[in-house]
């Protein structure tokens, strides 16, 4: 099954691949058409397509085209502008052929039509509450017709996810639904055939823009905290850089308060990047148990924990990691473990709310093995490696590997210049965003790892491998606000061997 919003998500990152959604939008009309020929043959069929305003209704367009090229005599009844952008194609297309395709509005029909096949193309998987005029106008004359009865994708009227009737809904012989069946259709008994449109797989294996358009808007009365609240704790008494990185990358991902916990010292230096930080003073000169309790307030105020970026591997760093992990999971928090922090749980059973981040030389720390060789055979290992360790497991590199133990997800979006320190940090900070907002964790993390890649890329455009971290920091908003256009400045690259 697919919903309709894991379907807007394919036709967005097939464009993205290169098969546009026009192509879709042509095969899937010539899928019905194909259809109802094996059903009732075309050569002097009688058919009425009832179209809408939208994609299906670009279906049912395209139908009508093939449909007269197959000798049968069409009639097209429009509810009014045609407005989907590849709709309006194939509405030109069809101006010139008033030979074979009479075009009516709606507005000019007050009685059933009659013919062989009258096939539904007005309201598809973007419909929303109530059914009203033209459509319930349509869909009730649609239903007192005569002829064999074709929905093209869903049955207009029907909430393709839930099933719900929105109004009067169009009671079929046929359903012809693309590349799989939609949810909505099991409520009813339906006959239903399913066909294959040209998605590519790889639509649904890599990462892509239609993954970030299906973020949630934030609404007009959202209050503070709404963007998630998250908590950074690394730095030593050496290191003060990475996690201030992790946080400055939080906040521009959307997160609307962002804690860093560090050792007093580095704290002060931290305080000093951004006044838009909030820096809390850990006592001692690196982390250790006495810091445990310290953060315990400041755990369950956040939405989400970042645990690990330059926090060193002194004795007493050791000793207290841990107990301070442990805690986490217990309250129930997201947390992102990298860096250090990843190295000192080597081996470790985490939960399905940790997300572990490692580089091939951290992921053999962890693991206690060598990411293998072969892409494909790397795949397979990282989706063993997660069901291990019953977490989210995020192998940076070339291409990267994200699975659960379950599926897997791939990124290609990076870049030469992505080998700067400090890359790593932002996309750790990224990923907490998007688990402080509520997305499951192989979800923000998959999103996370495009996102970082894709801010690389546009650094990268500007700066050539000159790019620091920080460079890619402030990219992160134009991925965010524009992911198509990102997405199109990648650096094409084939990855998978083996």
């Amino acid at each position: 099954m697919i919903t309709s919003s894991q379907m807007r998500i394919l036709e967005a990152n097939s464009e993205a691949l290169g098969v546009s959604t026009l192509q879709l939008m042509e095969s899937a009309g010539r899928s019905v058409a194909d259809e109802i020929e094996r059903e009732m043959g075309t050569t002097s069929l009688k058919a009425v397509i009832f179209v809408g305003h939208g994609g299906k209704g670009g279906d049912g367009l395209v139908t009508a085209r093939h449909l007269a090229d197959r000798g049968a005599e069409v009639t097209v009844i429009t509810m009014g502008e045609i407005k989907h952008r590849d709709a309006q194609v194939n509405y030109m297309a069809l101006t010139d052929m008033d030979f074979s395709v009479r075009v009516m509005s709606i507005d000019n029909l007050d009685s059933p039509v009659k013919g062989d096949v009258l096939i539904d193309a007005m309201l598809g998987t973007g419909v929303r509450g109530k059914i009203r005029y033209p459509f319930n106008h349509a869909i009730s004359l649609f239903n007192a017709s005569k002829g064999f009865k074709v929905s093209i994708d869903v049955p207009s009227g029907i909430d393709p996810d839930s099933g719900e009737a929105l109004g009067e809904f169009v009671s079929p012989d046929l359903v012809v639904t693309f590349h799989d069946v939609k949810p909505g259709l099991l409520k009813y008994n339906f006959r239903y055939v399913v066909k294959k449109i040209g998605i590519p797989p790889e639509a649904s294996i890599y990462v892509g823009p239609g993954d970030l358009l299906s973020l949630k808007q934030r609404e007009m009365k959202s209050r503070k905290g709404a963007g998630g609240r998250v908590l950074v704790v690394g730095g030593s008494s050496t290191f003060s850089g990475a996690p201030a990185l992790s946080a400055m990358a939080s906040l521009r991902t959307g997160a609307d308060l962002v804690y860093v916990a560090s050792p007093e010292k580095t704290a002060e230096a931290i305080s000093g990047y951004s006044p838009d930080l909030i820096a809390i003073k850990l006592s001692g000169r690196n982390f250790n148990e006495g810091n445990i309790r310290e953060l315990q307030q400041w755990v369950e105020k956040a939405n989400a924990v970042v645990f690990g970026p330059g926090l060193g591997l002194e004795e007493e760093t050791v000793k207290a990691t841990p107990t301070f992990v442990e805690m986490v999971m217990k309250l129930g928090k997201p947390l992102v473990l990298d860096a250090d922090g990843l190295k000192i749980m080597k081996g470790s059973k985490l939960s399905k709310n940790v997300v572990v981040t490692p580089h091939p030389g951290e992921f053999k720390i962890f693991f206690g093995e060598e990411p293998r060789e072969s892409e494909r055979e790397r795949i397979n290992q990282v989706m063993e490696k997660a069901r291990d360790c019953n977490c989210v497991v995020l192998l940076k590199g070339y291409l990267d590997i994200i699975s659960d133990g379950y599926a897997f997800r791939l990124n290609k979006a990076g870049n030469p210049g992505m080998t700067a320190g400090g890359t790593g940090d932002t996309l750790t900070g990224i990923i907490a965003t998007f688990m402080a907002q509520g997305y499951p964790p192989f979800t923000s993390a998959s999103l996370g790892a495009l996102v970082n890649s894709l801010s690389g890329t546009l650094a990268y455009r500007e700066l050539g491998a000159h790019l620091t971290a920080s460079d890619v920091v402030s990219k992160i908003p134009h991925v965010l606000n524009d992911p198509v256009s990102a997405f199109r400045e990648r650096v094409y690259r084939r990855v998978i061997s083996g």
